[in-house]
């Protein structure tokens, strides 16, 4: 067994023997002799050759190299599944972390949109003659100036993304 998975796994590789050999600082002769089960190797040339074969020890002693094979692809496939899933699952979240986001960003536009015009820009009635004053009014002024300008178009992207990240059953 540990013959013909040697043998399998170094043809898999595409390597030759002489190759295997060089790799594990062997003669050749000797690789020949373990796949043809004539001698085995040790212990510590055992890990050597996994490691040369990339191949776990344990897949090397198994019984078979085309049954673990088989059954390696149907283990890749399940952990595939369930990376899939995971993926599939992250995505839900962040749709749905986005979805609240752009309902708390609606939320707070339309908040300072009430506050603005329930303060009815006190600012426009300050004395601009003392410099502390001028410089907070123009501050004042500036974001709501800015704010009725831009707000809106944020308001209409925000809404469009509400309808665009909503749950579909």
């Amino acid at each position: 067994m540990l013959n013909e998975n040697i043998k399998a796994i170094r043809k898999s590789k595409g390597l030759s023997q002489q190759e295997l050999a060089v790799k594990l600082s062997v003669v050749r002769q000797t690789v020949s002799k373990w796949e043809q089960g004539l001698s085995v190797p040790d212990s510590d040339m055992l890990i050597s050759i996994s490691e040369a074969l990339e191949t776990p020890v344990s897949t090397l002693l198994g019984e078979n190299v085309m049954e673990s094979e088989a059954s390696d692809l149907k283990a890749i496939s399940a952990k595939l599944e369930v990376i899939n899933l995971q993926l599939a699952q992250r995505k839900t979240t962040r749709k749905k972390i986005l979805h609240w986001l752009l309902i708390s960003l609606c939320i707070v536009i339309v908040a300072i949109f009430a506050i603005l015009l329930a303060l009815e820009s006190p600012y426009l009635g300050w004395d601009y003659g003392d410099p502390e004053t001028a410089v907070l009014g123009v501050a004042v002024h500036s974001f709501e100036w800015l704010f009725v300008r831009v707000a809106p178009i944020i308001l209409i992207g925000a809404i469009i993304g509400i309808f665009l990240t909503r749950r579909k059953e």
